[in-house]
């Protein structure tokens, strides 16, 4: 039980004493103390005033008293105009750590407890182009998010949706087709999606040439763009695609093949894995089956170019193309497709799509076609909306290659990892299968932690260097804490000195200590906040608390050559569930932490 629903409790007997009313729980309202004051936690006295028919300073003062004369895991209280400021004993503090420490997984509900299903959708790559800056939160805020919402109890299946059809990807292929003279990424030497992404922009670079062109010759913009020889022939290469064309359609098999190999390499250096792909070409077809039972039924309408369309003006939103006239489907004809096969599949309780800002009309869109299409789950779809991410220079462009390229940036990462470890002396002494397992773990881990910090809403400006500072709100910092506990436990054992399974009140000597098991109770409040909120950044601002609490701690009082052996023991069991929380809360994110550094 944690120390608010204890203290609720406690707090709910009293008034049913005092007054002889029974409150609603939303009447006991339980805070952790300010730091001004002393307590532990406090009652608010305010929404119990028409109960008590008293003001907030007698109403307080009473229950406190009664809390105090009744409760002995009270030791004190003080009143400070409506609020009561709660106590407790080192006996309650030393039964939360020893009920934490007996806690296999603690703060973690078992797998399938909740009886939901959710399905997390993110990635969502085109195979016309590398992973990039952008696609790395997208890749850690979905994995993540995964992570918390299975030790919330839920079903979890992390899927991928890769987007490898359609007029993007037919860029590159005809790019490649017109300039690249049979290279492959063994000829080149390049990544798979490196080397089509290269291609991407070169039909970006000849296409914008073709423009120009015709500018020059009398057209405007539009004109140009519609009729710019490039893009004729990408759509007539799509239209190709879509018939089956035996040509088009294996060297579309050939190139995504280089770019699925390109993808996984990133993928496994990332740390991130699904339960399954899907794929865009396999269900896009599916959702021009629906669309069309939809124009059937009169939901949708055909204009007199043959496109179908929806119109939902009188939703607040537009009128929505479904279906070119040629008969080529759009980004939500699959959307609509893949999310009726994922239901009937898993028959979900909710699905969540990782998808940035940009897409949040789509996302509006496609709940209510699905709607108006008579699928009663369509009110569980979720679009976890995440703000941009962009360098201190500024934003990227894909087209223009401008992105940073993920491959490129881990690579940059563990390299950075290295320069800063070794300038600060943190892999003396180590092996070289031990510096270049640890440089890769705090790279990756400051990447990871730096993006994950973040509220997903908010848009945010990645700055590698600083993200590897081994002080303040950084991944490096909170990994080499967990270090440094690990090697606290590593002398006490070559010492002999045991963690106990049971540490005594009489341990208790300083005020934080206390406050560390506070904040250790509060793991569990802390995962389900997180999952309630779909917001890693709830787990990573928890886990730098923890952990800047903890050093100022191990800063002011001895542990191991600490002469009183109950307060040694308190200490060295604190230092070890303060070790494990951090482990957990971390792995949470997506990132593992040391033991030596």
């Amino acid at each position: 039980m944690s120390t608010e629903l204890f203290l609720q409790v406690e707090a709910k007997k009293a008034v049913e004493k005092l007054y002889g009313v029974t409150p609603d729980d939303s009447q006991i309202q339980i805070q952790k103390t300010r730091k001004e004051f002393e307590g532990d936690y406090t009652l608010v006295a305010f929404p119990l005033l028409k109960v008590s028919k008293k003001n907030p300073e007698a109403t307080s003062q009473e229950i406190g008293q009664y809390l105090l004369e009744n409760n002995k895991l009270i030791t004190k209280f003080n009143v400070i105009k409506g609020f009561l400021n709660l106590s407790l004993s080192s006996e309650y503090w030393a039964e939360m750590l020893n009920g934490i420490a007996s806690s296999r997984d603690y703060g973690f509900k078992p797998k399938g407890s909740s009886n939901r299903t959710v399905m997390v959708e993110f990635s969502s790559p085109n195979t016309n182009k590398p992973l990039h800056l952008g696609h790395i939160r997208n890749n850690l805020l979905g994995f993540s998010i995964s992570r918390i919402l299975e030790k919330n109890g839920n079903n979890v299946k992390r899927v991928n949706l890769v987007n490898d059809r359609g007029i993007h990807i037919c860029k590159s292929m005809l790019a490649w087709q017109r300039f690249g003279n049979g290279e492959t990424p063994e000829s080149s030497g390049k990544k798979g999606d490196h080397l089509v992404g290269d291609y991407y922009v070169r039909f970006d670079k000849e296409y914008k040439a073709e423009i120009e062109k015709l500018k020059s010759e009398g057209l405007t913009e539009d004109e140009a763009k519609a009729k710019a020889p490039l893009m004729l022939a990408t759509q007539e290469m799509l239209r190709k695609w879509e018939a089956k064309d035996s040509e088009v359609y294996s060297l579309w098999e050939r190139m995504n093949r280089w770019v699925y190999d390109g993808f996984e390499r990133t993928y496994n250096a990332l740390g991130i894995s699904f339960d399954k792909t899907y794929y865009e070409s396999q269900t896009y077809l599916l959702g021009k089956a629906i669309v069309a039972e939809g124009l059937d039924k009169g939901v949708f309408a055909r204009r007199a170019d043959g496109s179908i369309w929806v119109d939902l003006t009188a939703d607040g939103l537009d009128e929505k193309l479904l279906m070119r006239s040629d008969g080529t489907s759009v980004y939500i004809t699959q959307d609509i497709g893949t999310a009726t096969q994922r239901f009937d599949e898993h028959h979900l309780d909710e699905h969540i799509y990782v998808v940035g800002n940009e897409q949040e009309y789509h996302f509006q869109v496609l709940k209510l076609v699905l709607k108006k299409l008579g699928y009663k789950w369509s009110d569980s779809l979720f679009h976890l909306s995440y703000g941009m991410v962009q360098l201190p220079e500024g934003k990227m462009k894909s087209r223009e290659g401008t992105v940073v390229d993920a491959d490129d940036l881990v690579e940059e990462m563990i390299s950075t990892a290295h320069e800063m470890s070794a300038e600060l002396g943190k892999l003396d002494g180590l092996s070289e299968s031990e510096v270049a397992s640890i440089c890769n773990m705090v790279g990756l881990g400051a990447l990871k932690y730096f993006i994950l910090k973040v509220d997903p809403k908010k848009n945010m400006t990645f700055n590698p260097r600083e993200s590897i500072d081994f002080n303040g709100n950084t991944g490096p910092f909170i990994q080499y804490t967990h270090a440094r506990i690990c090697s606290v436990l590593r002398k006490a054992q070559e010492m002999g000195l045991a963690v106990s399974d049971s540490i005594s009140s009489q341990g208790f000597s300083t005020v934080k200590e206390v406050e560390l098991v506070k904040l250790i109770s509060e793991f569990p409040i802390i995962v389900e906040q997180a999952g309630k909120d779909f917001s890693p950044s709830v787990i990573a601002n928890y886990a730098y608390e923890l952990t800047k609490e903890y050093n100022q701690f191990y800063h002011d009082h001895p542990i191991i050559k600490e002469e009183n052996k109950e307060i040694q023991a308190l200490r060295l069991s604190l230092s070890k569930i303060v070790g494990d929380t951090i482990r957990m809360s971390m792995w949470l994110l997506g990132i593992d932490v040391p033991e030596k550094m």
